[in-house]
């Protein structure tokens, strides 16, 4: 049975909080204190720049958001799809509805349409990199990095921050056309991960928040997108 997306929900992807803006955490804020409201908040993955389960040391780097994500899913419905920076977060998040890259994409209904929801790196992906987000999903291998997790984890750190993440993405459609293919025919598609912000034919590349600085809501039954400075104080 598919779940519904609600008016007023809102979509945020590919914050990379926090290294390439506090808009995220302006954005929770915002929730707690009720001057931004919504039925549901749903996280399309990479909302985190470096964040998993099975690990203490790397929740150092983002405490606040994950306080207040906590203390939101108390009254707020939130839905989180795991992206290929964030993942393994059932055991941080208990209260909010986790969806692994395996379980995705999810079904939804809007309006009486069929809507699928994917972080965007489950089709049109090789063998090396499915085999590789299956491995550092994989909960052993978490544990048996524990011992090193420090010097691993400072490197990556180290690294993303410098990475630059907003880039035009060339023949877009090509890629688009390809995802379509995997999902019924006359369904709504939304994804992240590629930072584009833009609508091809009924795929819906939803806005990264830290390149585009937008956020998704939905607004008289349609998917509109919308400058996160619109909205907060």
């Amino acid at each position: 049975m598919p779940k519904l997306l609600k008016e007023s929900a809102i979509f945020v992807a590919d914050a990379h909080y926090p290294h390439h803006g506090s808009e995220f955490l302006q954005l929770l804020k915002e929730l707690k204190s009720n001057h931004i409201q919504t039925p549901q908040l749903i996280l399309m993955g990479d909302i985190f720049d470096l964040l998993f389960g099975h690990n203490e040391y790397i929740k150092s780097f983002s405490t606040k958001a994950i306080e207040l994500l906590q203390e939101l899913s108390q009254t707020i419905d939130i839905i989180y799809l795991e992206g290929n920076h964030d993942f393994c977060l059932k055991e941080l998040f208990p209260n909010i509805i986790v969806y692994r890259r395996e379980q995705q994409p999810v079904h939804f209904t809007l309006n009486s349409k069929d809507v699928y929801l994917s972080h965007g790196d489950k089709y049109e992906t090789n063998f090396g990199y499915n085999f590789y987000s299956k491995l550092i999903r994989n909960s052993i291998v978490l544990k048996l990095l524990q011992p090193f997790e420090k010097t691993i984890i400072d490197n990556q750190i180290e690294r993303l921050q410098q990475k630059k993440i907003c880039k035009s993405f060339k023949n877009y459609q090509n890629r688009f056309n390809a995802i379509l293919n995997h999902y019924p025919k006359d369904s709504i598609v939304i994804e992240g991960h590629f930072h584009q912000g833009l609508i091809h034919k009924n795929y819906i590349s939803l806005p990264s928040l830290a390149c585009q600085k937008e956020i998704a809501i939905v607004r008289d039954g349609e998917i509109v997108f919308e400058k996160i400075c619109s909205l907060i104080v």
